[in-house]
């Protein structure tokens, strides 16, 4: 008997979106380069934050400020990723389903999402008070530091599922 996710992913791919997606000779390739616009925006807005945190960077402008100037880049870039991820796997989605790589860049997306949500609900309620110190307090740069790395790693493992077999 068939995992009962396996059989959703094989679903998906024989569905007639999936089957649209990968008969059609532009799709393709423009939900590739959707995808790869959006990381750009998303990474962008993040990593500025990021940096800040860390004490690199914009640091002429105060934290607060940082962030509600890029919070909505970061989540219109996180729709197009959204959108053109899961059609993106919808069109490939059998094979997707058997790639190491495609597993752990769904752990890693959702370690960076809980860090976002540990750091938003957690250190940054109280970012008037650290902003303007000499020092971002040290689980802020920890947060950043962690968001840095989760999101480089994010990157990497996208680019191996294309070059599993």
């Amino acid at each position: 008997m068939k995992p009962r996710l396996l059989v959703l992913f094989e679903w998906l791919n024989d569905s007639p979106l999936g089957a649209a997606i990968r008969a059609s000779e532009w799709w393709y390739p423009i939900l590739e380069a959707v995808h790869s616009l959006g990381i750009i925006v998303v990474l962008g807005s993040i990593w500025t934050l990021d940096l800040r945190l860390l004490g690199l960077g914009v640091r002429s402008r105060r934290v607060s400020e940082v962030a509600s100037q890029l919070l909505p880049f970061t989540w219109a870039g996180f729709g197009v990723q959204a959108a053109s991820g899961a059609l993106l796997t919808v069109s490939e989605a059998s094979r997707l389903y058997h790639i190491p790589y495609f597993w752990i860049k769904l752990a890693l997306l959702s370690l960076a999402g809980l860090n976002a949500l540990v750091f938003h609900t957690g250190v940054y309620r109280s970012v008037g008070e650290w902003e303007t110190a000499p020092e971002i307090p040290l689980r802020a740069r920890l947060a950043g530091a962690l968001s840095l790395g989760l999101w480089a790693l994010v990157i990497a493992a996208g680019r191996a599922i294309g070059y599993a077999l």
